[in-house]
C-alpha cells in the first residue's frame, strides 16, 4: 500500500483565529480554503499539513453531519482497495466510500480507539 500524506484534522469554532495562528507562528501557507475546511501547508514541505475542520452545526461534510469527524486524514494511493480491506477484515466503516464533489473519493474508518480516520485518494488517481 502506498501512503502518500498523513493530515491532522483539528476541529475549530474559531476558523479565522485557527488560520491566523498557525500561519504567524509556524509559517504555514493556506492550500486549499473551501470554508468549511482550511488545509494549510509548510512551504518548504509540502506534505506536511494541518486541516481545520468547523466544527459548528453549519456544516454537513460527511460524519461531521453527526457531530463527529475525522481525527486524521490518511491520503492514499487506492481507497478502493483500502476500503475493500477495511470491510473484509471487520472494520467499521462509519460514513461510506463516496466520490465528493470537490475531487476526492473517501470513507471514514474507525480505529480501534474509536478515532475516525479520512481515508482519501485523490479523484483523477482513484478507479
Amino acid at each position: 500500500m502506498s501512503i502518500r500524506r498523513v493530515v491532522s484534522n483539528i476541529t475549530s469554532t474559531r476558523m479565522e483565529e485557527s488560520r491566523e495562528f498557525y500561519t504567524t507562528l509556524f509559517g504555514f501557507e493556506v492550500a486549499m480554503d473551501m470554508g468549511w475546511v482550511i488545509t494549510l501547508s509548510s512551504p518548504s514541505n509540502p506534505t506536511a499539513q494541518i486541516s481545520l475542520v468547523r466544527g459548528d452545526d453549519s456544516v454537513s461534510q460527511g460524519s461531521a453531519s453527526q457531530g463527529v469527524g475525522p481525527t486524521i486524514s490518511i491520503e492514499v494511493a487506492d481507497v478502493d482497495a483500502v476500503h475493500s480491506k477495511a470491510l473484509t477484515d471487520g472494520y467499521s466503516v462509519v460514513y461510506p466510500l463516496t466520490d465528493e464533489p470537490w475531487g476526492v473519493r473517501r470513507f471514514h474508518v474507525t480505529d480501534p480507539n474509536g478515532v475516525i480516520l479520512n481515508v482519501l485518494s485523490h479523484g483523477s488517481e482513484s478507479p
